[in-house]
């Protein structure tokens, strides 16, 4: 009797992890339906909103300046080191990393460049809408405000809205627009609400935002997320791009390289002068052969016919004898003087 091991709970997630042999045929794509509409439209309606209450210096202000005044962060002293390292989630940096890689797994794992693009899209529009409206208004912080009950708008700040909360609304908020099922996609909503929610609240309390600052913060990132069904056709022509030229780059190289061409034959020379009167033309090969026989090979100078003969029964290239020229006067070294010594 044969027996199948069953598979632990274990082995079926490090199988969700390996990657699928092909591009799931259906990626669920989230529509502009009429209900997220009006979501977008009530959430802009908040924006400007909230724009117009810091504007005319409202109730709103009034109410920033009570909890600057209030310092939580000197009210609640024991949670301060943990807030610290927690309102790092809101950080563009850290965060645009952590994501950027569990979402790039996500592209690979898919045959798909949507994640990666949607993250893309999403971080270039906060950079413009929430930067234009930072300089656009140039309010100043709590830390740098120069008069009380002022709503510190148009004088060179970027405080408003909260970057910090705009990005956290939005960085974490991507992993539920691209959740793959509805469940994950709900718990992956709550998560990134909680997260949005505490990193704009220890803003407050660290003293570094107006809480009017934190709510034009989460409308911003919350427009972002809505608009983002718009330019789902664009990722696609994107995507549909980049893998195109991706499969032309690689036809160029598993391209075979062509074989070279074959070497032109050599003309015939002199045809005519090697056939004699009344004789047929010769064919190209015939003529070779008699144009070789008129001319032989010229033997190089360097080169010597003769057979090659050892150091010992070669001749010698030297002549024989000295090589200094005759002399009157010379007198050979072997020779005796002649003159007698003198002194005797």
């Amino acid at each position: 009797m044969r027996t199948e091991l069953k598979p632990t709970r274990l082995d079926r997630v490090f199988s969700r992890l390996d990657r699928e042999p092909e591009r799931p045929t259906h990626i669920d794509v989230p529509v502009m339906t009429r209900h997220r509409v009006v979501l977008f439209a009530s959430t802009l309606a908040f924006y400007v909103a909230i724009v117009w209450a810091v504007v005319i210096t409202s109730w709103l202000v009034r109410l920033d300046w009570q909890i600057m005044f209030f310092r939580p962060y000197q009210q609640w002293q024991q949670i301060h080191a943990f807030l610290d390292y927690y309102v790092v989630l809101g950080q563009r940096g850290p965060t645009a990393v952590m994501v950027a890689a569990w979402l790039g797994w996500r592209s690979w794992r898919q045959h798909t460049l949507r994640p990666m693009l949607a993250l893309g899209v999403s971080l270039l529009l906060l950079n413009i809408t929430v930067g234009a409206a930072k300089i656009g208004m140039g309010r100043l912080g709590p830390h740098y405000a120069t008069e009380i009950g002022s709503n510190e708008m148009w004088l060179g700040g970027d405080i408003f809205p909260s970057g910090h909360t705009a990005n956290a609304v939005v960085t974490w908020g991507i992993l539920a627009y691209l959740a793959s099922t509805p469940r994950a996609r709900r718990w992956l909503s709550a998560l990134s609400a909680v997260i949005s929610l505490g990193v704009g609240l220890t803003t407050v309390y660290l003293g570094t935002h107006w809480l009017s600052d934190v709510l034009l913060g989460w409308a911003a990132g919350l427009l972002i997320m809505l608009a983002l069904p718009w330019f789902e056709p664009l990722i696609a022509r994107a995507e549909a791009w980049l893998f195109s030229l991706r499969d032309t780059l690689r036809d160029r190289r598993t391209a075979p390289v062509p074989a070279s061409a074959a070497a032109p034959t050599p003309a015939a020379v002199g045809t005519a002068s090697l056939r004699k009167p009344g004789e047929e033309p010769a064919t190209v090969r015939d003529t070779g052969i008699a144009a070789r026989a008129a001319h032989p090979p010229i033997v190089p100078l360097h080169l010597s016919p003769a057979p090659h003969l050892t150091r010992s029964e070669r001749a010698p290239v030297t002549p024989l004898g000295s090589r200094r020229p005759p002399h009157a006067d010379r007198v050979a070294h072997n020779a005796t003087s002649a003159r007698p010594l003198a002194g005797g």
